[in-house]
């Protein structure tokens, strides 16, 4: 593929680097300054934890200080927060009541098609099952959808019949159904779903698209991840989105991933971060500034044509498409918020520290997506072309979301009572040395009144109880958000720490798949 023609290319894509996805693909001054960018965040967070030890030591009173200072900062954060939440989830619950097929009556969008991918690994037939099922549920004309089911020939020659034959039963009920397997070992690409979706858009468009001369801007196409179950109305409400976004083939669609198909299966730990990771989706849909793809997500097919499709070599290959297409298009593309959910499946196992252990390495590799942080600032430095002030912006807003997400948690519940343990015997003589612990808790108590909100709005947003379930499940599953001061610690903060780590020292990771569902 890297032989392909690229005149269709937008001229910023046609660059050598631009998809560059470490400082070892780089030469020069390049891959020092590249390297850099590398080390910043591991340096900048270690930093501020260590400075904050020291500081309780050798300045006690500074530091305790700043400790209640944040502290009132988080009570404020987490208001605002939990009104980003409860308006989405308002707005969420009325798109969710709306009749979009009427909406979109008033279009004329006969002539579109979407095309739909799912790349798998080595999940079972159920998940890829329901998410075929879910395809045929949406209210929209099934002839009008292109699917593609993208198997990995790592995954070994069952999986890829197990593609066949879901072809043989479905492919007639749909308008083009196409089975792709992403070779193994290919030079230059990290294997996992970026690579599989490069090499099925490149299939798709020679296998169908140009086959049956269907024009790029006539196809939105849809990345899903292959435990995606879409609501009926999902594809009206995207074409509605997409007919009244102010410049449809400059916009991403990011609907709200609800980890809802196994809830009630799932254990309390599963259920808090299941639906923590939709809390913090929800805060992004209305939070523009800090939007990007995330997990599934849905875009213009000649948008995705122009800069080469996706990009094989990076582990946070969802949220690197919208970078990729914001500095092809110099700062000219953004996230259009659906507000409308997709569902998809809480990370489990079948043992407890079998599920402690996935969940921490699915939030690894999601808060490795601080190597996106890497690639947009090298390329702000080398694309004029972008605004300066919409560089300065999202530059700083990236860096201090992936810096607080490593940092903050542990302040809260861990070093914010390091000047009690270790500051000097002055500080221990004084009223403030006192009251330091008393004050914490309380705005840590204060700041956890959030946590009620995201109880009512989670059990809101819960399937119906299933039969075999007891009632009392609900008041669990109530109570569970308690487990959130932990979570953030040993979910968020550590595993974003490992990451910015191995970034920092060049120990650069590949891409885990999550197992989908338990095999039963």
């Amino acid at each position: 593929m890297a032989g392909d023609d690229q005149s269709h290319l937008l001229p910023y894509a046609r660059r050598s680097d631009f998809k560059v996805a470490r400082a070892t693909e780089l030469s020069g001054r390049d891959r020092v300054f590249y390297r850099l960018l590398e080390i910043v965040p591991g340096v900048a967070s270690w930093g501020f934890l260590i400075g904050l030890l020291l500081a309780s030591i050798y300045a006690s009173f500074f530091a305790a200080y700043f400790i209640i200072a944040f502290s009132i900062f988080w009570v404020l954060k987490t208001v605002f927060l939990s009104y980003h939440v409860r308006h989405n989830w308002k707005r969420l619950k009325h798109h969710m009541e709306l009749d979009w097929q009427q909406l979109i009556e008033r279009f004329q969008y006969d002539q579109f098609h979407h095309l739909v991918i799912f790349p798998f690994y080595e999940e079972p037939r159920e998940v890829l099952e329901g998410a075929l099922k879910g395809l045929l549920g949406s209210k929209y004309d099934h002839k009008k959808l292109i699917v593609v089911l993208a198997a990995e020939a790592r995954a070994g020659a069952e999986q890829v019949s197990l593609a066949r034959t879901l072809e043989t039963e479905y492919a007639s009920k749909f308008g083009h159904f196409l089975v792709t397997v992403h070779p193994a070992d290919t030079v230059g690409e990290i294997a996992g779903k970026g690579s599989n979706t490069h090499h099925a858009l490149h299939e798709v468009k020679k296998k169908v698209i140009d086959v049956h001369q269907i024009p790029h801007k006539d196809i939105i196409t849809s990345i899903f991840d292959v435990d995606t179950v879409i609501y009926p109305d999902y594809f009206n409400c995207l074409m509605w989105h997409f007919m009244t976004a102010e410049n449809p083939y400059k916009s991403a669609f990011q609907p709200v991933p609800l980890f809802a198909n196994n809830l009630w299966e799932a254990t309390a730990l599963s259920r808090v971060m299941a639906m923590s990771s939709t809390f913090w989706q929800m805060i992004m849909q209305e939070r523009p500034e800090k939007a990007a793809t995330f997990s599934s997500h849905s875009v213009s097919f000649q948008a995705l044509y122009e800069i080469g499709y996706g990009q094989a070599n990076v582990v946070s290959e969802d949220s690197r498409i919208f970078w990729n297409l914001l500095v092809a298009n110099n700062g000219n593309f953004e996230v259009v918020s659906l507000s409308y959910p997709i569902a998809m499946d809480a990370t489990t196992a079948p043992t407890f520290w079998g599920t402690i252990k996935n969940i921490y390495k699915q939030h690894r590799r999601w808060t490795y997506g601080v190597e996106n942080w890497c690639y947009i600032i090298y390329h702000f430095v080398k694309n004029k072309a972008i605004p300066l002030k919409k560089r300065w912006a999202i530059g700083l807003i990236q860096g201090e979301g992936y810096w607080s997400l490593a940092t903050h948690p542990l302040v809260l519940f861990m070093l914010g009572w390091a000047p009690i343990f270790l500051g000097s015997r002055e500080f221990h003589g004084t009223v403030l040395s006192f009251e330091l612990p008393f004050m914490v808790r309380n705005l840590l108590i204060l700041a956890m009144g959030g946590l009620v909100v995201s109880s009512i709005i989670s059990l809101s947003l819960t399937p119906p109880r299933p039969d075999g379930h007891s009632r009392f499940r609900y008041v669990v599953m109530a109570l569970q958000w308690v487990m959130v001061p932990i979570t953030m610690v040993l979910f968020s903060a550590v595993p974003g720490l490992e990451a910015q780590t191995r970034l920092m020292f060049g120990a650069y990771m590949g891409f885990w798949v999550t197992p989908k569902r338990l095999k039963k």
